[in-house]
């Protein structure tokens, strides 16, 4: 469940932005042959617009309909809402669940591992801890990982600090078993390559088949194959984030004929100009 292809799943919008659980349907359909999970209702789910209601409908929905595990996003900047949200996911039949560090409130590195701790006592699923400093405030440092480790619910982290000596540090100071994947689609070899077993993936949604063939390259000791699918997807990796994630992914399923729809407020839709450069990488890699 925590390695190999996890898509960090879009949440499509009607016209009126209800949500489209058919859409949702659709999606999961395209992904489900070239992945190992889903990770729903995390940043590129816009997590932080659902309603609560609609946050646990659509982790419901997609644990009725998926064939494969889900990880369900369920973090908050209250530890609180978190744990809240954490026991109503594994009610909704969540495999396990991933929690953002909290945001606005820039927690010490203490509490953070208090914050994690808490959450860990209140539930009976695995946890996976995300870090992306870029859009909470706040980091979580080597040694905090390692003692995140140490608490038996946390099964691994989500790194997307881009810091790639701080995750190197990470995977040297936590135990096997404590599972590193990549939180960044351009880093995911890089990360693979010093110990990582994977990506929960924005790319993934768009070209599950080649994010797919290039960690089984990797896995299969084909380091050249996998190093060249890399490349291939480097434009991708830049078109799906030369606005704020998820405004292009949303655009680029739409150009696909899946569903998407408009991100809600205040993210607002790919601008005309940004959309003829997603559309011109998605024709070169024949995905329309």
């Amino acid at each position: 469940m925590f390695e190999g292809v996890i898509p960090a799943l879009v949440t499509p919008f009607k016209e009126n932005f209800e949500v489209d659980f058919e859409g949702i349907a659709r999606n999961l359909d395209y992904l489900e042959k070239h992945v190992s999970a889903f990770v729903p209702t995390g940043t590129t789910g816009e997590a932080a617009t659902l309603s609560y209601e609609e946050h646990i409908e659509v982790v419901r929905y997609v644990c009725e309909v998926s064939k494969k595990p889900v990880i369900a996003g369920a973090g908050s900047n209250s530890t609180r809402e978190a744990v809240y949200l954490a026991k109503e996911v594994e009610k909704a039949g969540a495999d396990a669940a991933m929690f953002v560090t909290p945001y606005y409130n820039k927690p010490n590195q203490d509490g953070l591992v208090e914050h994690y701790r808490a959450i860990a006592e209140e539930i009976g699923i695995p946890m996976i801890v995300y870090n992306v400093p870029s859009r909470t405030g706040t980091n979580i440092l080597p040694e905090t990982a390692r003692k995140l480790s140490e608490i038996d619910s946390i099964a691994g982290i989500k790194e997307a600090s881009g810091n790639l000596k701080q995750i190197a540090q990470i995977i040297k100071l936590c135990p096997d078993d404590f599972t590193v994947l990549s939180g960044d689609d351009f880093l995911t070899l890089p990360i693979m390559l010093m110990g990582g077993k994977g990506v929960i993936s924005v790319t993934a949604n768009v070209a599950p088949h080649l994010m797919n063939e290039m960690y089984q390259a990797f896995v299969s000791g084909n380091i050249e194959k996998a190093r060249e699918v890399h490349y291939r997807l480097m434009p991708l990796f830049d078109a799906l984030f030369i606005d704020t994630n998820p405004i292009p992914v949303k655009k680029a399923l739409e150009l696909m004929g899946l569903a998407g729809g408009k991100p809600r407020l205040p993210l607002v839709e790919l601008s005309s100009e940004k959309t003829e450069r997603l559309k011109a990488v998605l024709k070169d890699l024949d995905l329309i």
